[in-house]
């Protein structure tokens, strides 16, 4: 595929000038060579400056931002392009390519044993950091048999997590990192077996200082237009929007209004996009709800440290800054920062302590331009993690003290540490915060994961022994304390389980009452706003519930294309003014359940199957067609009706009741007559079949009396002896002519009968025999063929 290719942009502030054309953007790297990569910490690989997705971001910006990885082009070790060349979304992805199935082999005990000595070299590799030769090849899937160890099949599964884990403990990492994390079975016991946690059950009530979110804000963000002071960009964005609007005069739409390259840039409008923040109101939308206390984002400025497109904010961005920050003044609110994992100052590479002196600078330009008061100004800080273990926590700690001495005295004087649950602990750093005369940030999480065993145990109950000592660190230098309070999610067990953060927090930490304390939750704002309901701290009594897919604070139907076409037509809209866009109206609806976050936005349409669909609407246009026929036969009906009760006088008719065809449209009218009709023939039918069957009985009775009338009496026999007991063929038994007689006798009692009251015909009863004549059926001895035979021939004699 071929890459497309970007334009550079004008001078993006002071100090960078953008020339009107590049080289073309070179490939991505493969996924094959990606997936190789063993780490994106620039500190470790050369090739790597900074993450696209994470370059100067906030560790609590983007709640679940994952970072996208990329590989630079090297040509005999010096770099051909900018490492944002390599920026994600630039070029399309490639296409998945398709994957023959897993194949399932089948192994023994010794295959099993085999593994684990495979799982234990790479292990021992990875703790020594010696490079481990990878076979080539597909994986095989595992299946063990039944009478396999399972343990040891535990065991052999996590060989990859465990490397990952041993490469990372040596490595700075992510202290905030929030994705979820799979436990080899070793570390589960370990954490299973840890001792419980022993917390304090002091609570800071009644509470007197501040709460606060970091960065973003959930309701704001679904507002409409969205209000936010941080978010992804990438340099190309900034370049696009030096080019006018396809449509000036409408709002910007991701597919139906971009910019157009085919008209002249400005850099005017490039500068407008970067300097466009929303941080005022914020700070407005906090005061309302009680909530003094927000972390700017670090992509306030996108790209503004960066080592080869960084800017200045100054001239461009101090008039958008200092009016943020008389807001912020006149409210009485504090703000602070806190720069990237990247930024390190105990690192061994010497290009990743210029980075980081340089995104300091950046912070502390970007927090001395709000132009605060002095206490305000003292307090807005910069929050620093001391970084990874290279070569030992001494040794880091040494270059930490080198480095810091470089740093200009108004980034000293902002400059803060905080322990992390990776490496360093409360105990670690708090005497290099004494020594040094820097203000030590407490974080309660990060503490109950990492911590001195041999100084504490876990849990807030002794950390009271080292609170006065962090508290100092502060009133030295005359800042306003504060302090990072989050929980874990109820399924964490592992301490990198445990990092993760939860939605929500439910407790406050044993804490002077009149702390400032930054809630790092998921949830932002809305966590806050749980602590206020849950122990009815001031400020719960502003907000209620959202009204569920409903927003009642912005012009969204107005500001729309249609609205706007509307508008043009003379229709008129309630507008709400600009001020209370996004302020949650005069009901403060701006709080939403755990795990409703989807209310904030319109409910999403149900997408239904075009064969579903089809049906639906079928059915639709039935009961539409037929609701219609319904009422205009109701509604003929009523005035055939009408018609037919008014006689041509006017005087009112009698009813023609029930059995009349009056009032019937023709098609009832035409039914009834089938009906009747055909109920006619079926009823001729019947009496003609009764008549029939009556001649054919009253035929065979004549013929039987006849028969009987004309035979002579014959006379008595006398009985004959009977037969020994001998075998002989049984005698076929004919039926007699009586038999005849009785039969038709019978066949006439069926059919012949009276009518009776409901016209059902009744059968009459049987007619007697002749006297003197007894029914074969009815008497004992049977007549065999030889007697038959003798009284025809006497009949015929």
């Amino acid at each position: 595929m071929a890459a497309i290719k970007r334009k550079h942009s004008a001078t993006l502030g002071n100090g960078v000038q953008l020339n009107d054309a590049t080289p073309p953007l070179k490939r991505r790297a493969s996924a094959r060579k990606a997936s190789t990569a063993a780490t994106l910490n620039p500190d470790e690989r050369e090739d790597i400056f900074d993450a696209p997705g994470a370059t100067r971001a906030s560790p609590d910006n983007v709640p679940n931002g994952d970072v996208v990885s990329g590989l630079l082009p090297t040509t005999n070790g010096v770099k051909e392009e900018s490492p944002l060349s390599d920026a994600p979304g630039l070029v399309e992805a490639p296409k998945p390519k398709r994957q023959r199935a897993k194949r399932v082999v089948k192994t023994t005990a010794a295959d099993v044993i085999a593994a684990e000595s495979a799982v234990a070299a790479v292990v021992d590799a990875a703790e020594a950091k010696t490079p481990v030769k990878k076979a080539r090849g597909k994986k095989k899937e595992v299946k063990v048999e039944e009478e396999t160890d399972a343990a040891s099949v535990i065991s052999a599964t996590p060989a990859k997590k465990v490397a990952k884990k041993a490469s990372n403990e040596d490595g700075p990492g992510d202290p905030e990192a929030d994705g979820d994390e799979d436990a080899d079975p070793e570390e589960l016991k370990a954490a299973l077996a840890r001792p419980p946690a022993v917390n304090s059950s002091y609570l800071p009530l009644p509470w007197k200082g501040r709460l606060g979110y970091a960065c973003l804000n959930t309701y704001l963000r679904a507002s409409n237009p969205p209000i936010f002071s941080s978010r992804t960009c990438r340099i190309q964005s900034i370049l696009e929007h030096r080019h006018p609007l396809q449509h000036p005069d409408e709002p910007e739409h991701a597919t139906k209004n971009r910019p157009d390259r085919t008209l002249p840039s400005d850099e005017a409008l490039g500068h407008k996009y970067v300097q466009e923040i929303c941080l005022a109101n914020m700070i407005r939308w906090n005061d309302k709800y009680h909530i003094r206390f927000l972390r700017l984002s670090s992509e306030m400025f996108p790209f503004a440290s960066h080592p080869e497109y960084g800017y200045k904010l100054a001239p461009f961005a101090s008039e958008a800054l200092a009016s943020a920050g008389r807001v912020i003044a006149e409210l009485g609110h504090r703000v602070t920062t806190h720069p990237g994992q990247f930024t390190q100052l105990g690192s061994p590479r010497s290009s990743v302590i210029e980075n980081a002196i340089r995104d300091l600078d950046y912070h502390d330009e970007m927090l001395s331009l709000l132009s605060l008061p002095d206490q305000q100004n003292k307090d807005a800080v910069m929050i620093l993690h001391m970084g990874g273990v290279f070569e030992g926590k001494a040794e880091t700690v040494v270059r930490f003290r080198e480095n810091y001495a470089r740093l200009s005295q108004s980034v000293k004087n902002r400059l803060v540490l905080e322990n992390d649950d990776v490496c360093y602990t409360a105990h670690d750093l708090l005497p290099i915060c004494e020594e040094l005369n820097i203000p030590f940030v407490l974080d309660w999480h990060h503490h109950n994961i990492l911590f001195d065993a041999e100084q504490c145990r876990e849990g807030s109950q002794d950390m009271a022994d080292i609170m006065p000592r962090i508290l100092a660190t502060w009133r030295r230098k005359g800042i306003t304390p504060k302090m990072h309070y989050s929980e874990q999610t109820p399924a964490a067990i592992t301490g990198r389980q445990r990092r993760k953060h939860s939605p929500r927090v439910w407790s406050l930490p044993p804490c002077p009452d009149d702390m400032d304390l930054m809630i790092e939750a998921k949830d932002k704002e809305q966590a806050v706003f749980e602590l206020m309901r849950t122990f009815k701290l001031p400020g719960f009594s502003s907000f209620t519930d959202v009204t569920p897919y409903e927003r009642r604070d912005d012009n969204k139907v107005a500001d729309s294309v249609a609205g706007q076409r509307r508008i043009a037509k003379g229709e008129t809209f309630d507008m709400i003014p600009e001020s209370e866009i996004g302020m949650g109206g005069p009901d403060g609806r701006v709080y939403w359940p755990v795990g409703m976050e989807e209310w904030l936005r319109p409910k999403k349409r149900e997408v239904k199957s075009k064969v579903e669909d089809d049906v639906a609407k079928a059915e639709k246009a039935k009961a539409k067609s037929k609701a219609a026929a319904e009422k205009a036969y109701n509604e003929r009906q009523a005035a055939i009706k009408a018609e037919a009760t008014v006689g041509a006088d006017g005087v009112k008719l009698e009813d023609p009741g029930e059995g009349s065809d009056e009032g019937l449209t023709p098609a009832t009218k035409k039914a009834k007559a089938a009906m009747r009709k055909k109920a006619d023939a079926a009823i001729a039918k019947a009496n003609l079949k009764i008549e029939e069957a009556e001649a054919k009985a009253a035929v065979k009775v004549e013929a039987a009396e006849a028969q009987i009338s004309s035979k002579p009496v014959a006379p008595k026999k006398q009985a004959a002896p009977k037969p020994k007991k001998v075998k002989a063929k049984a005698e076929q038994l004919t039926p007699s002519a009586s038999d005849e007689a009785e039969e038709a006798s019978s066949e006439e009692a069926e059919f012949e009968g009276d009518e009776s009251e409901d016209g059902e015909p009744t059968p009459r009863k049987r007619p007697g025999l002749p006297q003197g004549r007894k029914s074969a059926r009815g008497g004992k001895a049977r007549v065999s063929y030889v007697e038959d035979n003798e009284e025809m021939e006497g009949m015929a004699n």
